[in-house]
């Protein structure tokens, strides 16, 4: 008995080189399309997460002069006398140590005493994606 050669259908082919070439390339173009916005996803909770941490400790620096009547020699003041329960982390530069901190101008009817801080700002030098320094956030 012989046998006769069997037709193979186009469903039995395989994928050709190209065929898988193609569509490695658009996998990969995807995958950098998501790490792209997945970077700057992480980069913007980021800054609004330092916006929020000047926003509360300046906060808590303006409640501490209303209360006391002068302003913290130190943010870790705030921490002791229970105006922050920690000193937050600078999203930017990764550490609660590297806070900027801006003195208060001194009181001429009190010349000896530390005039305190007045402001804070972000130990970085980066740029946002504003193009601001985060070191000049307000």
């Amino acid at each position: 008995m012989r046998h006769l050669p069997t037709r193979r259908h186009s469903s039995d082919r395989g994928w050709t080189l190209i065929e898988l070439l193609v569509v490695l390339s658009l996998i990969m173009i995807l995958a950098s399309v998501a790490m792209n916005q997945y970077r700057l996803s992480i980069r913007t909770a980021e800054e609004a997460t330092l916006k929020s941490n000047l926003y509360r400790m300046r906060d808590a620096i303006d409640q501490y002069f209303a209360d006391k009547g002068n302003y913290p020699s130190s943010i870790q003041q705030l921490v002791s006398d229970g105006y922050l329960r920690a000193v937050p982390m600078d999203t930017i530069t990764r550490s609660a140590d590297t806070w900027t901190t801006v003195p208060a101008e001194a009181d001429p009817s009190r010349p000896t005493t530390d005039p305190g801080i007045y402001d804070v700002h972000s130990g970085s030098d980066a740029t946002a994606l504003n193009g601001s320094r985060y070191a000049d956030w307000d």
